[in-house]
């Protein structure tokens, strides 16, 4: 299929947006990924047990990694079913969560089965693990289910059923309306590992997706090397556009990244962090390669259960400038261990793993990592698995300071206001200010593990921990001991 059929200028597209006060939702806020708001006013302290500063809170499942999200006053979390609000969609599913972002009105869910295969390809009780993009009046994201799905952003709460899809046997106003979706596995033999985890990325006409095709169980064969890895499909209609086989027969585990996308030097480009631990920037319209950089020193080794020193890539690329930004690790399963953190010059073209290199931080100065980068007034803020939150120039590298949160770190630093947040396994929401001196303002606990990356509006901080959502904001009141909204 080619795009000939009326499609704008990608470029033109992105630059008109960027005025737009809120052209889409996304992981990392925008499509460079960048874990960056210009949010003000932000508390820098709450309590959950006097409901100091907290303005709503909403149940969620037991395990939540996908989001929160936050677009046109409604707020999305990928979750799973034990939290469950409809009692017609019982049992171990997948879910997305839709609330009201200013009122914590819960408004519809979408609850996808598991797959009967078990945990090859869905991993019990795990839901949906990645983050929407929202855009306009649609909802994209990946399900447990390996499905590529575009949903109403309303759900059937406006009494209509959109899109050519007319089949759907739940359409209450509590439940997702789905205008199409791409069966991954049924359609393209993608062969996810453990889930299907994807934050899909729409420029223009077209919505970015990575497949999760991966290993089997024994970890060794690749059941599906011809499956695409990467898909570029016309986001009005779910239809492939390109797709791409990189890496192909060298994934080394599953494929549990995002893309990103930048115009770098004049070039539009879109980033897919590769199963094979490789960056490969696309041509947006026809997938041509534009460069590809290998996330690992030459001399690493993949090793099974994480023994050796080469790494996935699961933390997402950061375009920032002329350069890309990204961190390498393996499964948490695999525990700890060396990792390491790059800055790209992607104005060069073909393979630049050696010339592409600006600056690297490995070995025993960064261990794995599956955060993302936060890039703001010169500084890099990147956490590892291990807990620790690095402060660092964002041209040269230079180290200034580093926290230890003394637990794992899943999510990303988020920076705003003049603070970085940042949660932990053991449910501790750090307070820091920014800049190049640390100075810890406040830890927060939030009761349960926060896997999450927080997001801001209007003087609102969000936060998902593994159970709740929390709304929080300086001088609102929670009456102590108040049930959810």
């Amino acid at each position: 299929m080619n795009l000939s059929r009326a499609l704008v200028p990608i470029v033109v597209l992105v630059l008109a947006s960027a005025a737009a006060a809120q052209d889409a939702a996304m992981f990392g806020g925008g499509r460079h990924r960048n874990m960056v708001s210009d949010a003000v006013d932000l508390p820098a302290e709450w309590d959950l047990s006097s409901g100091k500063n907290i303005l709503w809170k909403q149940p969620l499942g037991s395990q939540s990694y996908g989001g929160p999200v936050l677009f046109d006053n409604r707020i999305y979390v990928g979750t799973n079913n034990e939290g469950a609000r409809n009692p017609a969609l019982t049992g171990d599913r997948g879910n997305v969560m839709a609330f009201d972002a200013r009122t914590g009105e819960f408004l519809w869910q979408a609850a996808h089965p598991k797959l009967t295969a078990g945990r090859v390809h869905d991993w019990p009780l795990q839901g949906v693990c990645a983050a929407p993009f929202v855009e306009d009046d649609r909802l994209y994201y990946v399900s447990n289910r390996a499905e590529v799905i575009a949903a109403d952003v309303d759900g059937f709460r406006d009494g209509e059923n959109d899109g050519p899809i007319t089949d759907e046997s739940h359409t209450t106003e509590i439940d997702e309306d789905v205008v199409w979706k791409l069966d991954m596995i049924g359609e393209l033999e993608v062969f996810p590992h453990n889930l299907a985890v994807g934050s899909p990325l729409a420029v223009g006409d077209l919505l970015f997706v990575v497949t999760g095709n991966g290993v089997d169980e024994g970890h060794i064969n690749i059941p599906s090397p011809g499956a695409p890895s990467f898909l570029a499909l016309d986001k009005t209609s779910g239809e492939i556009v390109w797709r791409s086989d990189a890496p192909g027969p060298s994934i080394l585990h599953g494929q549990w990244s995002n893309p990103a996308y930048g115009v770098i030097d004049g070039v539009p480009q879109v980033i897919f962090p590769g199963g094979d631990g490789w960056l490969y920037a696309f041509e947006p319209e026809t997938g041509k390669l534009l460069w590809k950089f290998d996330c690992n020193p030459k001399d690493s080794v993949w090793e099974l259960g994480g023994m050796g020193t080469r790494n996935s890539i699961i933390s997402t690329p950061v375009v920032h400038g002329d350069k890309v930004y990204i961190g390498v690790g393996q499964d948490p399963e695999h525990g700890e261990g060396p990792g390491n953190f790059w800055a790209i010059d992607a104005t060069q073209r073909g393979d630049i793993s050696e010339t592409g290199r600006v600056w690297h931080r490995g070995g025993d100065d960064f261990g794995r990592t599956i955060s993302t980068a936060a890039i703001a007034d010169g500084l890099v803020y990147i956490a590892d698995l291990s807990g620790f939150l690095y402060c660092l120039d964002a041209e040269n590298g230079e180290h200034y300071w580093t926290y230890d949160a003394f637990a794992a770190v899943w999510g990303s630093a988020f920076v705003a206001d003049g603070k970085v947040y940042l949660g932990d396994e053991d449910g501790d929401v750090a307070v820091l200010a920014a800049g190049k001196e640390m100075k810890l303002l406040g830890e927060i606990n939030m009761g349960t593990a926060v896997y999450t990356t927080p997001v801001a509006r209007d003087g609102v901080l969000y936060v998902a921990s593994r159970n709740m959502l929390y709304a929080i904001q300086e001088g609102a009141q929670l009456a102590a001991g108040e049930p959810a909204s």
